[in-house]
């Protein structure tokens, strides 16, 4: 007994360490630092946690938020469309969030079910896998979020690879839609 929780113990260290290690690998055609991918990631804590924290009626709803590089998108379900406009308004209030860059595609309705979100993951997956795959856009840091069948972009890339992006997942089976939540750079470098 106590060899299988020491070894279940073992793992747990193992599996964080990989996924910490994972996170620090960045390609030099990101232009964020590491310090920026960090602010990212506790960004998107804390935007949920304060939209949650705003009204007890977004305890049933269900809530994504992602950042790239300040820009912030969130997406989900909601009860109602005043739950959809104060999840902006508590976003747009947050430090390091500037009010345009809040990209508010929540629906109103009831939560997607385990099937629904299961196959936004899957679609996901084949998202990313699509864009890796792709020689003009191998190295690229595309962050790619799926909610019920709507595909989301996000990132810093030049409209010419924001296009090929699109091109590229849209090929992709069962994609509905796919929305860009891009920050556009000029570059005269090609795909």
């Amino acid at each position: 007994m106590y060899r299988r929780m020491m070894s279940l113990v073992s793992l747990r260290f193992l599996l964080i360490g990989v996924l910490c290690l994972s996170g620090c690998v960045t390609s030099n055609t990101d232009n964020r630092t590491m310090g920026t991918i960090v602010d990212d990631n506790m960004l998107e804590v804390m935007v949920a946690k304060e939209i949650r924290r705003s009204d007890d009626a977004y305890k049933g709803a269900h809530l994504v938020v992602a950042a790239y590089d300040g820009l912030i998108l969130i997406v989900g379900q909601v009860p109602s469309d005043a739950l959809k406009k104060q999840a902006t308004t508590v976003a747009e209030g947050m430090y390091k969030v500037e009010p345009g860059n809040v990209h508010n595609h929540l629906t109103i309705g009831g939560p997607t079910t385990l099937l629904a979100r299961t196959n936004d993951g899957y679609l996901t997956t084949r998202a990313k896998t699509s864009l890796v795959l792709d020689e003009g856009l191998r190295g690229l840091r595309i962050k790619v979020l799926t909610e019920n069948g709507v595909v989301f972009l996000l990132g810093s890339v030049t409209r010419a690879q924001a296009d090929r992006a699109v091109e590229v997942i849209s090929k992709t089976y069962g994609v509905q839609k796919i929305v860009k939540v891009f920050a556009y750079i000029d570059s005269d470098e090609p795909l």
